[in-house]
């Protein structure tokens, strides 16, 4: 028998490229761990079964009583549970949390990491921004210390404390993978992606940096599983406080509006435009009688910065304008016919908008789109030459989405039925089939288009 013999190649350190490499330390959190677990609690929601479930549960005991199985004489009660995590944010038991925690709720109590269980009222939330506020009676909680999410460097060690599956108290260490993750071109928050290991019952909790503040609320995860892949994202604490604060406050959440539709500059516009680089975002369309129009922007400009912030992608310019207040004024830095220019003006409140999840006719489970819509105004409608609804928000893991559903595009019909108006989009979302596909008529860029709509 032959014996094959590869080759081996020696390098000498002479032939290796002179690297100095910092030393690397992992973090110890165990001290932060014990410090800041008394800040955190289980969130335990409990919430009505719809009627369609309480239906799938009957024809399952019905199918096992038939196949001679022992099955109980009585169904379960008509509630489900679900957990999540929250934390301190203020010694009079105010508590932050996801809005998909909560959302739904009938009653909802807090597990401390001393096993006390108190009641928790919903003060708000805002579905947007997926934050919401809680409140416990009493005083001297240990309120967290809030960090500077702005100062997080990618590669730095973080931590998150939360309850996976109901494990409580578990701890996850990881490091910042990037920051300002944007999941849609209508996102209203910078999301920060670690590897920090995240799954079900972790949503809600802190993100902590190694000087034990927070830094980030843990919110969602990228899989294809349900389980964690290594993608976790959390929302900045800049983001969340504001939230909070607004909620405390006045109970509801307003934001700025500029009133344009902004997309990514790739390589071929950013050699049309004469940037020497895919920078600053491109406004596809301008809101009529929108602040962004009042100062002259138009469609066709690239915006450069915003208040003097540099924009490299279209996410940083909506980012940047739903961190402003309503009433505040903006510069803008533009790009236009190859000059370069600077506008002005005052952002307003942004226009109300509504969830398109709308319950069946027959009071069973909503259909969940994924989208938020608003009904067009006066100047839109004269501008568009249309009637419809505006789609402001598309969640990227919706049905919406799925279809290729975009922010900005007006939906005209919806399964063979015209929509007017918000309050005929709910009609025919009522009258949806539970799975199936049906048909969208929309107006994306002034261009009539029909896209299917799975639903699942």
């Amino acid at each position: 028998m032959a014996l094959c013999l590869t080759p081996v190649l020696t390098l000498s350190t002479a032939m290796l490229p002179t690297m100095a490499l910092a030393k690397v330390e992992v973090a110890d959190f165990s001290n932060l761990v014990e410090q800041v677990a008394p800040s955190v609690a289980r969130v335990n929601v409990t919430k009505k079964m719809s009627s369609e479930e309480m239906a799938q549960i009957q024809m399952a005991l019905l199918l096992r009583r038939y196949l001679g199985e022992r099955v109980p004489d009585s169904l379960p009660p008509v509630t489900e549970s679900s957990f999540g995590t929250a934390f301190f944010v203020s010694n009079d038991g105010y508590m932050l949390t996801n809005y998909h925690v909560i959302e739904g709720a009938d009653k909802v109590t807090v597990t401390l990491n001393d096993r006390q269980e108190l009641d928790a009222t919903v003060v708000g939330g805002d579905e947007r921004t997926d934050m919401a506020v809680l409140k416990v009676a009493g005083n001297g909680f240990p309120a967290l210390p809030v960090g500077d999410s702005e100062k997080l460097k990618v590669g730095e060690s973080v931590l998150a404390i939360g309850s996976p599956f109901g494990f409580d108290y578990s701890a996850s260490a990881g490091i910042v993978s990037a920051k300002s993750r944007s999941f849609s071109k209508d996102t209203t928050v910078p999301f920060i992606q670690t590897d920090v290991a995240l799954n079900p019952g972790n949503s809600g909790g802190p993100l902590f940096n190694q000087k034990g503040e927070v830094v980030g609320v843990n919110s969602r995860i990228f899989t294809g599983t349900g389980g964690y892949m290594g993608l976790s994202f959390s929302i900045p604490m800049d983001v969340a406080m504001d939230v909070y604060e607004q909620i405390r406050q006045t109970g509801t959440v307003s934001r700025a509006y500029l009133g344009v539709f902004p997309q990514d500059i790739d390589r071929n516009l950013a050699d049309a435009y004469g940037l020497a680089k895919p920078v600053g975002a491109l406004i596809a369309r301008v809101s009529p009688n929108s602040p962004a129009q009042k100062a002259g922007l138009k469609s066709g400009d690239v915006v450069l910065s915003f208040n003097n912030q540099t924009i490299t992608i279209s996410a940083d310019l909506t980012n940047l304008v739903s961190r402003a207040k309503p009433n505040d004024n903006f510069s803008l830095q533009i790009l236009r016919n190859g000059k370069n220019q600077t506008l002005q003006g005052t952002l307003v409140k942004a226009p109300s908008d509504t969830t398109s999840d709308t319950t069946h006719a027959n009071g069973e489970n909503p259909v969940k789109l994924g989208l938020r819509l608003r009904a067009l105004s006066a100047e839109e409608q004269q501008a568009l030459r249309v009637n419809g609804v505006l789609i402001t928000a598309v969640d990227p893991f919706g049905l919406a989405a799925s279809a290729g559903i975009q922010a900005g595009d007006v939906i005209v019909q919806l399964n063979n039925q015209d929509v007017l108006t918000v309050q005929d989009f709910a009609k025919s979302a009522q009258n949806l089939p539970k799975k199936g596909v049906v048909t969208v008529q929309l107006i994306r860029q002034g261009e009539p288009k029909i896209l299917g709509l799975r639903i699942e």
